[in-house]
């Protein structure tokens, strides 16, 4: 029953950030699949691109959406190696804004949005580092307020 609890939380926290009107790439879906196995383990996942599916399935499936999603599940493959500390874990979500930037992008240009040049890849980075400020910021905003939560939930338990 607590998968179940855990699964629909994960699927209102990405749900609403990506509902709720936000500049471009200002969600808390990278944030989300960095901490979501990090700390609640690889099992939770699934729910994650699940729930990124269905959202998805509201805003419309494009033609880069296997890219999208493969960097979310590589991002939480790799969050593993970033459990020691919270500066560790920060550091890893911002890696993880890099994953997805360089594997979005590249399949953008991939799949024929730009030039298939070494210049039209160019572009292509290029043209998209407003998107990468954004994410940034979001993905740093919402990794402090996972950690504020996730220390909080410590300091109880080791109370209680």
């Amino acid at each position: 029953m607590n998968y179940i609890k855990i699964s629909f939380g994960i699927f209102l926290a990405l749900a609403a950030s990506r509902f709720i009107p936000h500049p471009p790439n200002f969600t808390s879906l990278i944030a989300l699949a960095f901490y979501v196995p990090a700390i609640l383990g690889i099992k939770f996942l699934p729910v994650l691109l699940v729930s990124f599916f269905i959202t998805d399935l509201f805003l419309g499936i494009h033609q880069v959406v296997f890219f999208t999603w493969g960097s979310v599940f590589l991002i939480g493959i790799i969050s593993k190696y970033f459990l020691k500390n919270m500066i560790s874990r920060l550091s890893g979500s911002m890696i993880s804004v890099l994953i997805f930037f360089i594997l979005t992008n590249f399949g953008i240009w991939l799949l024929g949005f730009y030039e298939h040049s070494l210049n039209g890849l160019i572009l292509c980075y290029t043209m998209a580092l407003p998107f990468l400020g954004n994410n940034l910021i979001a993905t740093l905003l919402y990794s402090l307020i996972i950690e504020i939560i996730y220390n909080q939930y410590i300091a109880f338990q080791r109370k209680y």
